[in-house]
């Protein structure tokens, strides 16, 4: 039987990596995704995003040889944190 905190879908991926948000109206926003699951992300960013909002988001690769990961996202969660703003993502669609 698994504890409560292993019952997702996906498991949690930590990492730091720089991300770039795009929003609809185009303005885009760098961060760091701390980390990512097949369903998701934790963004932290410098401004904050209305729940619900959609979103482009690029992680582009550590190395040439890898392709960067491209996907659609709607705003979970968005918390002031310190300085910082924690963005909970959720992923609607990868792009590639």
């Amino acid at each position: 039987m698994r504890d409560y905190s292993e019952k997702r879908d996906y498991h949690r991926m930590r990492l730091e990596s720089d991300v770039e948000i795009t929003d609809a109206s185009g303005t885009r926003t760098k961060g760091i995704c701390r980390d990512l699951s097949g369903s998701g992300m934790k963004v932290v960013v410098d401004r904050m995003f209305d729940k619900g909002m959609e979103l482009n988001v690029l992680i582009p690769p550590a190395d040439e040889q890898f392709p960067p990961f491209e996907a659609s996202c709607t705003v979970l969660r968005c918390e002031t944190d310190g300085d910082n703003v924690l963005l909970g993502l959720s992923i609607r669609k990868v792009r590639r």
